[in-house]
């Protein structure tokens, strides 16, 4: 085992579904649907598999899938981009951000999250040779501006920023980016920005796109892909889109990390980010009516949570239900109410930031929550 592999932990969030299948809890644990895909995407994945593109795609992302992330990222995003120069199709968002901190971050380089953080992130840092430099979050998960400037210096190389939020539904306004975009600038430094969430937002916010502010776009590696938006995790189709230089770098890893994502599934996700715009303001109807749901289940049980802005999570506090700790507290969770959740210490460098938080995830059906809700209620009177 190398001394990289040794710093780093198994997946919280997928050891919490694992202990969920095992005791047949309801999974709101691991942030995938258990509603399906639309059925014009998953005909359109039937068609390709008969077309026969069934072979491998062009390794940075089929033409058609290429043009068509230009064209979504034109007109909702801003980011006006060239699909051969600027965009690369990887195997989910997930290998984007990999891909994208082992092309840019070199061994010593310090690397920002803005934490709580998904747990990825610093596993990505550290695969990389990086040293990850958490900064928290300040009330109500802002940017806290003094903490952030304070972090930034000649050895940032880059910070990795997610908007929405996972875990706490955040969205991150343009006064909070505005203050990145300037200290990258200042510093020299690159950000990689999660989106993968950008249209899962609520009460009329808006998404803004950091490359979109200032010069950014020559610094930022703009990611996001299929997985959340259409219903679609396990298709791992996601993209990364930046300017050319950084491209070439992030292609050269993407190459060798995974060749490239699945060649029908491209097809498809072509279809399905050429959705009208309708599709995108339903979806976030729809999600927000199990945000108000939950929310109010949950305050009534007891527990204490920033209201999601956007992004399907809602971080909560249970220090007025339990002493426990928090994975004392989401295995009893799990084994005891049914009911499977993620512990808080996970999205933490520092995990006594997290001990008296667990993770709940609403991207379920509605039958699903009430169930859910249903049995945290009995389980805690």
């Amino acid at each position: 085992m190398s001394g990289k592999t040794r710093l780093l932990s198994e997946s919280v969030i997928r050891e919490m579904t694992r202990l969920s299948d095992r005791h047949g809890a309801i999974n709101l644990s691991q942030g995938f649907p258990d509603f399906p895909a639309p059925a014009r995407v998953k005909r359109a994945a039937v068609r390709a598999i008969e077309a026969d593109f069934n072979q491998y795609a062009v390794t940075w992302g089929s033409p058609n899938l290429r043009r068509a992330i230009a064209e979504k990222a034109a007109w909702f995003n801003g980011i006006h981009c060239e699909p051969d120069k600027n965009i690369t199709v990887t195997c989910g968002s997930t290998e984007a951000l990999m891909a994208s901190v082992m092309a840019i971050a070199d061994r010593g380089d310090e690397v920002i999250l803005l934490e709580p953080a998904y747990e990825n992130y610093k596993p990505s840092v550290i695969l990389a040779g990086g040293t990850p430099v958490p900064v928290p979050l300040g009330e109500s998960f802002s940017v806290d501006e003094e903490r952030l400037k304070s972090a930034f210096n000649g050895r940032t190389k880059l910070i990795l920023v997610n908007t929405p939020h996972n875990p706490s539904g955040k969205v991150f306004g343009k006064k909070e980016l505005g203050l990145i975009a300037d200290l990258c600038e200042d510093y020299g430094a690159v950000a990689i920005t999660d989106e993968i969430y950008e249209h899962i937002l609520y009460d009329g916010r808006s998404h803004i796109s950091l490359a979109t502010l200032g010069d950014m776009a020559e610094r930022t590696v703009t990611i996001s892909g299929i997985s959340k938006t259409y219903t679609a995790t396990g298709w791992r189709v996601g993209y990364a889109i930046a300017d050319e230089t950084l491209t070439k770098a992030l292609r050269k890893v993407h190459d060798f990390m995974t060749v490239c994502a699945p060649a029908p599934l491209q097809e498809a996700a072509a279809v399905a980010l050429r959705s009208q715009k309708s599709f995108y303001i339903k979806l976030a109807e729809t999600y927000q009516k199990k945000r108000d749901y939950i929310s109010s289940q949950l305050k009534d049980i007891g527990f204490e949570f920033f209201r999601p802005e956007g992004s399907y999570y809602i971080l909560a506090d249970f220090g007025g239900l339990s002493s426990k700790d928090d994975r004392k507290f989401a295995y009893s969770m799990t084994v005891d109410c049914g009911v499977a959740v993620v512990p808080g210490s996970s999205f933490y460098s520092d995990p006594k930031l997290g001990r008296k938080q667990v993770r709940f995830s609403y991207s379920k059906k509605d039958s699903t929550l009430r169930k859910a809700a249903a049995k945290m209620k009995a389980f805690f009177g």
